[in-house]
């Protein structure tokens, strides 16, 4: 059995789950999580994007534990988390004019905003970069814990470093289960991606991670922002600006393959991939929208709807459950079918191209598609 880092050596410990009503959380409850966080340990709660694992940002020790629980490296921030746009001043050395009308309009809600560090948050919080992310949750029961601890919160999403993130507290106890003190069941998140992350510490805004605000949203304050055309990957073994922005991130075990194009010309690689991979004894499963369900219907292999590529809401709350529930069946390869850029769209297919490690396959490209395969194999030969 492979031993665990000093870095990431955890005691276990019982984690208490805590049900919650979404819109109206128990104070009992919530009084229970807030003496956790006070208290330097773990707790995992509901936010309107993912299930977040929170710290006291302002204790180094405490901050540290979330990279342990996590197996997180520190040079992946985390963002911080505030019960108002009031305690800005708190947790960032200057706001800038902009600031007010981005949390006028967007907060509490699923925006980020990085700005100059603050002197009394962490260090580790940032990855020792001198700026910080920043955001006000819209959820209830996020901003009830907030409230009762009166303390920044620091927190990355609930589950274990690179996998998918959790929408349910279920997922977070799949994923850390005896490594954190609390988790506040809050039920299924409603947007179901992670905040969108902007840059405000450059000579113009750069959006570093499309997420639950769209980009289009923001040009009216952000008139400069600029949005890269493909996703912004971080070096590995640098100290990222942002979360979120590492090649491999959102992953589940299984290998994913993104199939870009025509749905009939996806539907005839899928049925070469599907040959290909059963004559090499591995297990494939399919995520579609709802919409090309029927052309995968004779296919004898595990076929997983996204919802409909019309309703991007839908397919956003359920991306990362419908990835865990093809993971969990047992399927050595994932192949996802990718949506159209836009709106919440922009930020699905980031998650998916991270959880995909970059691998897109055109539909209408030629490729050596036994070679191509071959390889994805090798690169993800780890035993589940």
């Amino acid at each position: 059995m492979a031993r665990i880092p000093l870095r990431y050596a955890f005691h276990i410990m019982q984690t208490q789950r805590l049900y919650v009503d979404p819109h109206q959380p128990d104070p009992a409850a919530i009084a229970v999580a807030a003496a956790a966080i006070t208290g330097g340990q773990l707790v995992a709660f509901p936010t309107e994007t993912v299930y977040g694992l929170g710290a006291n940002a302002l204790d180094p020790a405490a901050v540290e534990r979330i990279f342990t629980a996590k197996q997180r490296p520190g040079t992946d921030p985390l963002i911080v988390h505030l019960a108002t746009a009031s305690h800005l001043d708190r947790v960032v050395q200057e706001i800038p004019a902009v600031v007010q009308g981005l949390a006028e309009r967007f907060w509490p809600g699923p925006l980020t905003i990085v700005l100059h560090r603050g002197q009394g948050v962490a260090p580790n919080v940032s990855a020792g970069r001198s700026t910080v992310a920043v955001r006000v949750p819209a959820h209830p029961v996020a901003h009830a814990l907030l409230v009762a601890c009166n303390l920044p919160i620091a927190a990355p999403s609930a589950n274990l470093f690179s996998r998918i993130s959790p929408t349910t507290a279920q997922h977070v106890l799949d994923d850390l289960d005896g490594r954190i003190a609390v988790v506040l069941d809050g039920g299924p998140t409603t947007i179901g991606l992670e905040s969108t992350v902007v840059d405000l510490t450059q000579a113009s805004p750069v959006l570093l991670r499309p997420g639950g605000v769209p980009a289009e949203l923001l040009f009216d304050l952000l008139p400069d922002l600029h949005v890269p055309a493909a996703p912004v990957i971080a070096a590995e073994g640098e100290a990222a600006a942002a979360p979120g922005t590492l090649l491999k991130h959102y992953a589940p075990r299984a290998a994913v393959v993104v199939l870009r194009g025509n749905a009939v010309a996806a539907r005839a690689l899928a049925q070469a991939i599907l040959d290909l991979l059963h004559h090499a004894g591995k297990r494939v499963g399919l995520l579609v929208p709802d919409e090309e369900f029927p052309l995968y219907a004779e296919l004898h292999t595990e076929v997983v709807g996204m919802g409909p590529s019309a309703d991007l809401l839908a397919v956003a709350r359920y991306l990362f459950a419908r990835l865990r529930e093809l993971d969990s069946s047992g399927v050595d390869v994932i192949l996802a079918r990718e949506v159209a850029a836009g709106g919440l769209g922009t930020a699905i297919r980031d998650r998916l191209f991270r959880a995909a490690e970059g691998k897109i396959l055109d539909v209408d490209a030629p490729t050596d598609l036994a070679g191509w395969l071959a390889r994805l194999l090798l690169d993800n030969s780890t035993p589940r």
